[in-house]
């Protein structure tokens, strides 16, 4: 570290113009390696901003030229205590500019709003993040216990050439870590109570489904599509995919689902309780959430790409399909016995990506933290655990026995449909929500 770090930053003052800046490059990760774009630009300035205020940092490719990561840690007051990670991810996923009512690569403050592309996923916690690290370390702040910063690439598919290339390959960047917070959680869902008021949960993410996107193949006789013919890949992949695709798999409560409904029934006048027969019908009362939380009832096999022939007249000897699942945890086992009685012997299937389920439980010293800096800041809220239907990098931090949250604070106007920003049209994040995440996630990292 240098012995002569800049004046003290303020977060509050800075988060809004370097979450906007952090918009206006664009790391759009198309999936692709030759497309995708900005990470090293981006991580390279997170890096300067980091170093201006007297961090060492380590920059990072991981594993391909351009894929940037940026690490730094300001030391705690109790060395020999676990290190919390702090980790966010610089990359997005792409926009069509066409479509949207602001450039989306503008980071354009109007309206109350920051807007842009990552301004949900997940610029605004990388923006609050770099702000606090600047004002901590400028200021000769020392937190209870080592902070880890970690600026990551590549988790918009899914972390290859990201956080599990890191856990793989740089381990030792990790050493000492215990528990970590990231993406997506701590932001607010106000609920009409019973006594006639609003009431403010947090949601802190506790639990994900396990990723996997499968590759089906049908293999059969080729021949003129002129004949008979019976033994027709196309016909194989499209029956089994038609059938995969149809299936309802079990409705499974996991812990951190259970919690939150009844949470959910305890606070609010929805009357979800988990145990109904009508469940998932009822979570159409709770608005566009009922998406997210719709999807963690079950596992699904949703197909989503078709590969087949290269003339009208052929009937090709090989045809593929491509089905993004999601599985719950617990249930990888059953959930890939069921796909295979689907799919049936004629066609075959293996993981191009699988990235496993998580779960952890709601409660110990970092929980309390997360709920003492909710409370700090709004007495009225209450934080509740829930399960992502997605994934992010925590799936490869928890291969290092990491314990893993998603606490990114966000107090949001009650008619803001967030679930429906993200990857969306139009992807903005309140500037007030910006502050009031600041100064949460300031007060928890002091008594994490």
């Amino acid at each position: 570290m240098t012995d002569n770090p800049a004046a003290p930053t303020v977060a509050v003052d800075e988060v809004v113009d370097t979450v906007g800046t952090l918009i206006r490059f664009d790391t759009s990760n198309t999936g692709e390696l030759a497309t995708t774009k900005g990470e090293e630009a981006c991580a390279r300035w997170v890096q300067a901003r980091l170093e201006e205020v007297g961090y060492e940092t380590t920059y990072v490719e991981s594993g391909q030229p351009g894929r940037g990561n940026v690490f730094a840690t300001l030391p705690g007051a109790d060395r020999s205590r676990g290190k919390l990670l702090v980790h966010g991810h610089l990359d997005v996923v792409p926009a069509e500019p066409a479509d949207w009512s602001v450039h989306p690569f503008s980071g354009a403050v109007e309206d109350g709003y920051v807007w842009g592309r990552g301004a949900v996923d997940m610029k605004d916690m990388c923006g609050m993040m770099l702000a606090l690290a600047r004002q901590l370390r400028s200021s000769g702040t020392v937190p209870p216990r080592d902070i880890v910063w970690a600026f990551v690439a590549d988790e918009e598919a899914g972390g290859t050439w990201g956080s599990q290339w890191l856990v793989a390959n740089r381990p030792e960047l990790f050493e000492g870590v215990t528990e970590a917070v990231g993406e997506v959680g701590g932001f607010s869902l106000t609920v009409d109570t019973p006594s006639g008021g609003k009431r403010r949960l947090y949601l802190v993410e506790s639990a994900e489904k396990g990723l996997g996107w499968m590759r089906l193949t049908a293999k059969a006789r080729a021949g003129h599509g002129s004949f008979l013919h019976e033994d027709n890949a196309v016909t194989l992949i499209s029956e089994a995919v038609a059938r995969l695709g149809r299936h309802r798999f079990p409705l499974v409560l996991s812990e951190s689902v259970t919690e939150f409904l009844k949470a959910l029934n305890e606070e609010s006048t929805f009357d979800i309780a988990p145990d109904q027969p009508d469940l998932e019908a009822a979570l159409g009362k709770i608005g566009g959430l009922s998406r997210i939380v719709g999807a963690t009832l079950r596992d699904t096999a949703n197909p989503t790409m078709l590969n087949a022939g290269y003339k009208a007249n052929v009937i090709p000897q090989t045809a593929e399909a491509v089905v993004d699942c999601r599985v719950l945890p617990g249930r990888q086992a059953a959930f890939e016995k069921t796909v295979d009685e689907l799919i049936g012997p004629d066609v075959t299937r293996e993981w191009i990506t699988k990235l496993d389920s998580y779960e952890t439980t709601f409660d110990g010293a970092l929980v309390d933290a997360m709920n003492a800096a909710i409370l700090a800041h709004d007495p009225d809220g209450r934080t509740v655990p829930y399960m992502m239907s997605g994934g992010t990098d925590a799936k490869a931090f928890a291969k290092l026995g990491i314990r893993c949250f998603g606490f990114a604070p966000l107090q949001l106007p009650e008619d803001l449909d967030f679930a429906a920003l993200f990857h969306g049209v139009d992807e903005r994040v309140p500037v007030d929500a910006l502050v009031f995440g600041t100064n949460v996630f300031e007060h928890f990292l002091m008594h994490s």
